[in-house]
Formats: structure tokens, C-alpha cells, sequence
């Protein structure tokens, strides 16, 4: 089934090229089948390449999802284009009423800071807050997951030696997890962060799931099915060409294999994408086979088991 996104967002045509299955606003409206409302608090920089590369995940499975783009209510991104913004988002104030399936939320250029300093984040933990009562399941990226822990459980971030960058093997610790069916018992996944959250930190009453880790990079994924969120720590969202992009802005150390014989000439290549929807996959198929098919009932309460039309 296609994703429903807005007829003139940029992603659109990006989408549709790749062969991704796009709806139209107008031709979704005719559809009898309740749709997926999937939320997305995008917090990157680059507003359009995050939009696109989650929405291309999201649209490459097998249910109609209605995405909703949401910032942050008074912060101002930077480097984002106002007209963008004002025409596709809509600020978390306006839409803390309503419930969604399922919400994203990425990572952020504020990870050095402490938590208590970020500019919004008395408005993040309020964010937080209302995903358990407006929310069936949250899929926290990279600073997201960090701030996530931190916010329910009190868990710290530690400053890394040198930036953890590059793609890196991971290790299936779970593979009976219906969030990892189908993986391999170790896959690649781009890392791009100074800040780590350790495993030895976790509390032990939490019930926190670790499901893939590195020896390299600490925690990938973790399931916290007391808050029903998924923490993923590094990017398997990105693009091919994302680090290469951060290298070129960024200078520094290459990005660990990476680059063809670590030669920044060569062309990269992507071996994280098919793990990349086989995630967002397992994901929505877990919140269609669970969310109420109520949406009103989401917070209120058990999930009630969904009837296929």
C-alpha cells in the first residue's frame, strides 16, 4: 500500500522516481480502510533529506500510512527554509490533541549539550510525556533514543574519545524479537555521534531489551515496551551518500568502512538498506497488528485487536 503525504511536499516526486508507491491526498480520501497516522518530529538540520528518507522507508510497506510532519512549537530551525516549514509542518502544540499509530522522532545537532540545556527541552519532555497516552508506539532516532532513556529512567550520556562515525557491524541479540524478523545475525548500520548511552547504565527493573549491539559503538537498538518505544542510536535511516555528505561539511577522520578502500574518490556503498526497511517494516506491521482500530482509544485503553477489512 502507498504512503499519503502531502501532494506538493518535495518528497513527493523523489519518491515516486524510486518507484515508491505515493498516494495522492485526494485519492486517499475514497479509501474505506483506516490508514496508519504515522507522526514525524523531524529535528535534523536538513528537513527535506530526513522527511525523504523516512518516508521512503515508511512507504515501502505493505499499509497506506498518513504521515504528519510536526516541529518543535517556538524553536526556529535555522537552516531550514520558513516557507517549507510554514507550508508542511505543523507545531507540536497544535497537534498534541490528537493520536497517532505510530511517532517518530530523529536525532539532533544538540547532542554535546546536556539535556537540561537544549533550548526546547522542557518542551521535549512534555513530547515524551504525551506519547504514552496519545501514542501506540514511538520509534526514537540517535539523540531522540538518548533523551528518550534519559527522560523516563535517568540514564546518562557519556562523551565519546573521538566522534563514533562511519558504518558498523551490528550483532542480532534478539532474533525471536518481532522487531528483527527476517535480520541476519549481524548487519551494518551507519554510527554518526560524539555521545554514547551504555548498556551497564541501563536500570535492571526498567525491562529494557537490548537487540543489537556493537563492540565497536556500544547500544544499536533497544526495545522499551514499558513506554511501547523502540530506541535506535545510530542512523539506519541515512541515505548512501549522508556521511559522505557530513565529511565533506564536517572535514575530520573518514568515516570507518565506508568508503571503498577507505578511498573517499570511490563511490560508497550502501549495505544497511535492506536492513533499513526490513526495521520500519517489522515496525508498522507491529503497530497494524496492535493498535486499536479505534483510533480514539489509543491511551485509553488496551489495544484492541484490529480487524482486517
Amino acid at each position: 500500500m502507498p504512503i499519503k503525504i502531502p501532494d506538493h511536499l518535495p518528497a513527493r516526486q523523489t519518491l515516486v522516481t524510486e518507484g515508491v508507491a505515493v498516494m495522492r491526498e485526494t485519492d486517499a480520501i475514497r479509501q474505506d480502510i483506516r490508514p496508519l497516522r504515522i507522526g514525524l518530529l523531524n529535528l535534523m538540520p536538513n528537513k527535506i533529506s530526513t522527511e525523504t528518507q523516512l518516508a521512503r522507508l515508511l512507504g515501502a510497506t505493505p499499509l497506506q500510512i498518513e504521515l504528519t510532519l510536526v516541529r518543535m512549537t517556538d524553536h526556529v530551525a535555522r537552516n531550514a527554509s520558513p516557507d517549507h516549514m510554514a507550508a508542511f509542518y505543523r507545531p507540536w502544540s497544535e497537534v498534541s490533541h490528537e493520536k497517532f499509530d505510530g511517532f517518530i522522532i530523529t536525532g539532533a545537532p544538540v547532542e554535546r549539550m546536556p539535556f537540561e540545556e537544549v533550548r526546547y527541552w522542557t518542551e521535549m519532555q512534555r513530547i515524551f510525556d504525551w506519547t504514552q497516552t496519545h501514542v501506540h508506539s514511538t520509534f526514537n532516532i540517535c539523540w531522540a533514543a538518548q533523551a528518550a532513556v534519559h527522560h523516563f529512567y535517568d540514564v546518562p550520556k557519556h562523551e565519546l574519545p573521538g566522534k563514533a562515525f562511519g558504518v558498523y557491524n551490528q550483532t542480532n541479540r534478539a532474533p525471536s524479537s518481532p522487531f528483527l524478523r527476517g535480520f541476519s545475525d549481524d548487519f551494518a548500520i551507519p554510527v554518526s555521534r560524539w555521545t554514547e548511552v551504555r548498556a551497564d547504565d541501563l536500570p535492571a527493573s526498567a525491562g529494557l531489551q537490548i537487540l543489537a549491539d556493537s563492540e565497536e559503538t556500544g547500544l544499536c537498538l533497544l526495545n522499551d515496551p514499558q513506554r511501547r518505544s523502540i530506541h535506535m542510536f545510530n542512523h539506519v535511516e541515512y541515505d548512501t551518500e549522508t556521511l559522505q555528505g557530513e565529511f565533506t561539511r564536517d572535514g575530520g577522520a573518514l568515516p570507518e568502512n565506508y568508503f571503498p578502500a577507505g578511498d573517499p574518490n570511490r563511490p560508497p556503498q550502501n549495505r544497511w538498506r535492506g536492513h533499513a526497511h526490513l526495521l520500519f517494516g517489522n515496525w508498522i506491521n507491529e503497530i497494524y497488528q496492535t493498535t486499536p482500530f479505534d483510533i480514539s482509544l489509543i491511551g485509553e485503553a488496551p489495544a484492541a485487536e484490529r480487524s482486517v477489512a
